[in-house]
C-alpha cells in the first residue's frame, strides 16, 4: 500500500517533469499520436479514463527510472 502511495507521488512528480520537458504542448502531434496508440482512433477517452491512463503511465515511468 505505501509502495503504491510512492509510486502514485513518483509518477505524478514524472508527469508535472513531462508537461515542464514539452513545455506544456500537451496537444501536439506526438501526444495525439500517443492518445490514438492507447485508445484508438474510434472513440476519445472519459476524463476518467485519460487520467487513470496518465497516473498508470507516469507509475510506470516512475518505476523505469528507479530501476524497479
Amino acid at each position: 500500500m505505501i509502495r503504491h502511495a510512492l509510486d502514485t507521488l513518483g509518477g505524478i512528480w514524472q508527469l508535472a517533469r513531462l508537461a515542464i520537458i514539452s513545455r506544456g504542448r500537451l496537444g501536439g502531434a506526438y501526444w495525439t499520436w500517443r492518445t490514438h496508440t492507447a485508445f484508438g482512433k474510434g472513440r476519445p477517452p472519459t476524463r476518467r479514463e485519460a487520467f487513470a491512463a496518465a497516473l498508470g503511465y507516469g507509475r510506470w515511468v516512475h518505476r523505469m527510472r528507479r530501476g524497479r
